[in-house]
């Protein structure tokens, strides 16, 4: 038996007991064996899993490995377990968290432009869910504060890091409200589908106050 083999039992083990992402580098250094072991056996475990069509699986998510239940039967499990889908997002909020996953770092006052509303409300309730975050200071924007995801992000959503995102131009709206968001965006220089058309003219109502999210 080789050494990847004989590290799937003790990896399995570790990976159960652990409520996040855990490194190649700190399997081994937990295990004392080689990384190149180490990733050998998860990606053995992972493919085990798959073809068995285990109810749940390994994948890499947010720089690290971690196991959780198969897609397949989120049905049967989503009242019986407090997981993602119990602590569901507004609408308000999805609108937010995806200005911030696409633009980041992103100040309140960018966020406000793009959806044309007070967002702080929002943000707040983000932060508190563990998706966003502060990441630093805008100091052409008067010291503003630029807002982030969070590891905990990229874990509900499976991604390895944020390069992982879906082009946005799988989402574009339809032509008018594309127009109105580049409009918004054409001011803060942070183009969401693709590069931002030449426009000489201001934006209309840059004095305006937002309005706020009921």
């Amino acid at each position: 038996m080789g050494d990847s083999a004989r590290l799937r039992g003790p990896l399995e083990a570790l990976l159960f007991v652990s409520d996040e992402p855990v490194s190649s580098a700190r399997l081994a250094k937990v295990l004392s064996a080689d990384i190149a072991d180490i990733e050998t056996a998860l990606a053995a475990l992972a493919a085990e899993y798959v073809a068995d069509e285990r109810g749940f699986q390994l994948r890499a998510v947010a720089g690290g490995w971690r196991m959780g239940t198969h897609p397949g039967y989120h049905e049967y499990i989503e009242e019986y377990v407090l997981s993602w889908d119990t602590r569901k997002l507004s609408q308000a909020a999805l609108e937010a968290l995806a200005v911030v996953a696409y633009h980041q770092p992103v100040t309140r006052q960018g966020i406000n432009a793009v959806r044309g509303v007070n967002s702080e409300a929002v943000i707040a309730s983000l932060i508190e869910k563990g998706l966003v975050r502060e990441v630093g200071r805008d100091r052409d924007a008067g010291n503003a504060i630029l807002y982030g995801t969070t590891r905990a992000f990229l874990e509900k959503f499976g991604l390895r890091d944020i390069t992982e995102l879906p082009p946005l131009a799988e989402f574009a709206p339809d032509p008018d409200t594309e127009r109105a968001i580049r409009d918004r965006l054409n001011a803060l220089e942070m183009p969401l589908f693709g590069e931002p058309e030449d426009d000489d003219e201001e934006p209309d109502d840059d004095d305006a106050e937002p309005e706020t999210d009921e």
